[in-house]
């Protein structure tokens, strides 16, 4: 997924450290868009010390998953 201006902005208004938890509590709040908030739901659970952090994990994810050929997608 990119990153939409939704979501960066609400990494960058977002209080730190913060967890999934309060990441998806927060999103929740701001209504952010399901498909939004179903990213921020894939993170691993731990602590993320600054936007820039979730920045590069969601940067991974899309990269693992245009990696990923789309036979192995259809299971």
């Amino acid at each position: 997924m990119a990153l939409s201006p939704a979501l960066d902005r609400f990494l960058a208004e977002m209080e730190y450290p913060a967890t999934r938890d309060d990441l998806l509590r927060e999103a929740a709040h701001d209504g952010l868009a399901a498909e939004e908030r179903a990213a921020l739901a894939a993170l691993p659970e731990q602590n993320y010390s600054a936007a820039w952090h979730i920045r590069a994990r969601l940067a991974r994810q899309a990269f693992a998953e245009a990696l990923t050929p789309a036979s192995a997608l259809v299971a």
